[in-house]
């Protein structure tokens, strides 16, 4: 138990996604300008991670590696999250349209997102057990909702301020992003 929950915040605060790896950056400043389209896209991105790290870690067990042709796990993991991301879609088209709409083009970006894929690359380079998987992916996921969320927050505070012309727009949203980097940087000492 001990393993797992280290497993969560090592995902999700010590080696973020988006802050510590710089995976997943495209939707991240994409999506983070309201805080409603940043926590669903947040929502989705932990259930997609969390699925596809599932999903990933049983094909390369008990497909891939018994098969021995593991040098089509970047294939077959791209095929995965794409099935999970298309569903994804359908549900919230269907069940929140709103949040559909709010997502745009990022919903569809999740399938390129290099953060799911990574984490399930990670995953088996680790060599990690099923549910290690499954907490890995769940904790990188909760991970990229904090990153996404907090950035959000800032964002909705410098829309406020009266900043300089140069200042205005992407530049200091990337100044925020690399002070937010910094400051999870902090975390590093939390492993043990």
């Amino acid at each position: 138990m001990k393993n797992l929950i280290l497993i969560i915040i090592t995902c999700a605060l010590i080696n973020n996604v988006v802050l510590n790896q710089f995976l997943g950056i495209c939707s991240f400043l994409g999506v983070s300008k309201q805080m409603k389209a940043s926590a669903s896209l947040g929502g989705a991105v932990i259930f997609v991670i969390t699925i596809a790290s599932a999903v990933a870690s049983l094909l390369y067990k008990y497909i891939l590696e018994p098969f021995e042709i593991t040098y089509m796990k970047t294939i077959v993991f791209i095929l995965v999250i794409a099935a999970l991301v298309q569903i994804v879609e359908m549900f919230l088209k269907k069940k929140s349209p709103s949040v559909y709409k709010a997502l745009g083009i990022y919903l569809p970006l999740i399938t390129t997102n290099c953060a799911v894929l990574g984490v399930a690359l990670t995953n088996v380079q680790n060599e990690y057990t099923f549910m290690e998987s499954v907490i890995a992916g769940f904790g990188t996921g909760v991970g990229y909702t904090i990153a996404i969320v907090l950035l959000a927050g800032i964002r909705s505070r410098i829309n406020e301020e009266d900043l300089p012309a140069p200042l205005r727009g992407a530049p200091i949203v990337m100044i925020s992003a690399a002070l937010m980097s910094i400051a999870f940087m902090g975390f590093s000492g939390l492993a043990l």
